[in-house]
Formats: C-alpha cells, structure tokens, sequence
C-alpha cells in the first residue's frame, strides 16, 4: 500500500503516525527547502512593506497592504484546508509556490520599466495572500506525516526557529538588497528561493491519510467536518476565540512596526533591518527553546508567552527616542515568548486532531486570524491617526497581554490536553 495515499473514511482519532524508518532525511530534505523559499519570501516582504512605508509614509497606506496580505487567507482558508485533506499535500505546496513566484516576475518586470504603482503592490500581495491560504494547511498538516508523534513539539520548535532565522535573514539582507541593486532584482531573489523550495517537493512524496470525499455534501460539507471538530471540544473553541481576540488586536503593530522606527525612533531602512533582525534571533532564542525542553505543560506555555509577548510590545514603544537599543531588547524579548507561545499551540492542534482533519481544523484557525487581522487594521487605523503610532502601540500590547492572561481565569482552556 502506497503510504502516500491513504485513506481514511472515520473521523475519529487515529494511532499515532509512524513516519518510517527513514523519515529524518526526507524531513530535513523538505524542512531545509522550505527554509529557503521562507526567507526569500520575508525579504521581499521586508523590501516591499518598506517601499510603502517609504514611498507614503502613511498608517493607512500601511493598513491596506497589511489588510491585502492577510484578508484572502481568510476568505479562501476554509477551501483550502479542505482541499489539503482531500488533494495531494504536495502537489498544493508546489503549485503555491510557483503561482507566487510568477507574481514577483511581474512586479520585477514593473519595477524595472519604472511602472510601478502601489496598487500593483496591493495586488500582487492579495495573489499571494491567495496561494499561502493553500500552501499553509498543506504544510503544517504534512508535518505531523512526517515525524513521529514523540518528535512534534521539537518539529513545531523547528519550524519557529526557522521562522526567527527567516527575520535575522531577510531584514537585513533586505536592506542590503534595496542599498546595492534595484528593487526589480533585488525581488529576483524570491524567485529563485521559490525553486530551491519547490526542488525536495519533487523528489520526496509527503505520507498522508486523506479524507474521503463528502459526495452528498461536497467541499462545504467537508470544511464543516472539521468546524465540529473545534466546535464539540470546548476546550479547543475557547481556545480559538482567545487566539482570535489576541489576534485582533496585537496583529497591527506588527504591520506597522516600520512607521513606529520611522516616526518615534526617526530610524530608516538600516533601523528597521536592525529591529527585525534583533527580533528575528528573539524568535531563534524562542524556537530553541522549545526544541529543547519540549513542553509538556503546552496551555501555561501558550497563554503565558503570548502574554509577555504583547506587554513586551508596549515596552518597546516606551522606550524614549534616543534609546533605540533597549527598543530592541524589547521587542527580542516578544519574539522569544510569542515563539515559545505558537510552538507548542501548533503541536497541541497536531496532537489533538486527526490528521485526515487537520488541513481543515488549522485553516479554520487562519480563517478566524485572517479575519481578525484586517478587522484590528481598520479599528486600529484611525485609532493611531488620533493616539500617533508610539500610544497606538502602548495601548494594542497592554490590552493584548490583559486578554490572554484571561485565559487562564479558564478552567476548561487549562484542561484543554485531557480531551484527547
């Protein structure tokens, strides 16, 4: 039986996965490709966003392109995790990866011609938005096929690391990039990371138990499969509408974290590659971290690194303009907590839910991310036209550390890991 196309006709949960004999090589072949591809896409997001920020200066402009990147994964993740369940994992992540690399070729081809106008940006981001709603849920359900059950909180340790690596990465080769060579090739950069990501794909297939198709009810059917998955465990459902709370109102400081550097630090493109990279190695810090220790205890982990996580943000933007450093230090600070917070939210999700549902249970959590996302954009943009972007900041990190500390005020989130 060919262990990349199983089936699976029940709902329940199922054993744990056994990857193989020989999953550390096909793991590392596909983590490594990956790798590549994250950090080639977080420098053309680096160079694009401080395009914007450069081009406009201004917190709408800002808003838009971060409402742009993020509202199509949440119109398209309920589709996209449920074709992840019923297609080949595989096939989505490469077809993902080769429609947003075509996008960069066409705003190289503006760029060059000097025809670029800021709409071409929103569109292009709204493209690629489009494909991660795919490439996403495809990707982390591959994980939990991929290494066996004792290995996922250090896989899901892993994968921040490699996010934290991606900032320290991409901001300042960036900022390099921007400094030495035109935007138009500086973006080529992607291209080419796209196809060292896309290469493992081709030659390793990815084990998955797929769902079998809902005939009577089709792909609405399936997706809602997996809603009461989430639903009927309340541990789980508070769990998401605390995530997408959190979400809601943190996620525009992380948008706009070019403008506060610009406008409270009077930084530039050097300071905001500082800022990222320094925050980037905060990540590193915090994906080692968990790789290390593992958690066992993964909700006192979630609640409290995204806790600290957000009041550390309100902390970076008191820190007075001339002390640009201990602004830094701060925000290192959050990418420590927030990874030590996700990484083990990711690996209680994929210890939890069967696999053959679990394309569609996390992109029901992109859903509610990406809509809360451009949600806390549009309230916090006039907000911060009126409080400026330093208090904008204060305020967005101290009521998100008060509302996920709430959580634990839960005692059903606190005993979310006895439901499996």
């Amino acid at each position: 039986m060919d262990v990349a196309n199983l089936t699976s006709t029940s709902s329940g949960i199922v054993p744990p996965h056994d990857p193989g004999p020989n999953w550390q090589r096909r793991y590392w072949a596909v983590f490594t490709g990956q790798a590549f591809s994250l950090v080639g896409s977080a420098l053309t997001q680096f160079v694009l966003l401080w395009w914007i920020t450069d081009t406009t200066g201004s917190v709408s402009a800002l808003a838009a392109a971060g409402m742009v990147a993020l509202l199509p994964q949440a119109l398209l993740g309920p589709l996209g995790g449920t074709l992840a369940d019923r297609w080949d994992r595989r096939v989505i992540m490469i077809a993902a990866d080769a429609v947003s690399a075509l996008c960069m070729l066409v705003l190289i081809a503006l760029f060059l011609t000097n025809a670029v106008e800021l709409w071409h940006l929103y569109t292009m981001m709204f493209v690629r938005s489009s494909m991660q709603a795919f490439q996403q849920p495809a990707a982390a359900a591959s994980t939990a096929m991929l290494v066996p059950e004792s290995f996922l909180s250090r896989a899901a340790g892993l994968n921040q690391t490699l996010a934290g690596i991606m900032t320290v990465a991409a901001a300042p080769l960036g900022a390099l990039a921007i400094s030495v060579m035109p935007i138009g090739y500086a973006l080529g950069i992607d291209v080419l990371t796209a196809v060292i990501g896309i290469l493992p794909l081709l030659v390793y297939s990815i084990p998955q138990i797929k769902a079998a198709p809902d005939k009577a009810g089709g792909l609405w059917q399936e997706f809602l499969e997996g809603v009461r998955v989430v639903w009927n465990n309340p541990a789980l459902l508070r769990l998401y509408g605390l995530i997408g709370a959190v979400v809601l109102i943190i996620m525009p400081s992380f948008t706009l974290v070019p403008l506060l550097v610009k406008q409270h630090f009077n930084g530039g493109a050097v300071e905001v590659a500082w800022i990222e990279s320094i925050g980037g190695i905060g990540m590193i810090a915090g994906g080692l971290l968990v790789t290390v220790v593992s958690p066992k205890k993964r909700v006192m982990w979630i609640l409290g690194g995204f806790a600290i996580s957000c009041l550390s943000l309100a902390l970076m933007a008191l820190a007075p303009a001339k002390m640009f450093a201990l602004a830094i230090a701060w925000w290192a600070l959050s990418g420590v907590a927030y990874i030590a917070g996700n990484a083990p939210f990711m690996a209680l999700l994929q210890s939890l839910v069967p696999n053959q549902l679990q394309g569609r249970v996390l992109s029901l959590l992109s859903t509610i991310m990406g809509l809360a996302a451009p949600v806390g954009l549009a309230l916090a943009t006039p907000l911060g036209e009126v409080l400026g972007i330093r208090w904008l900041f204060v305020t967005l990190g101290i009521l998100g550390g008060v509302v996920t500390l709430l959580g634990f005020l839960s005692p059903i989130i606190r005993r979310v890991e006895q439901s499996r």
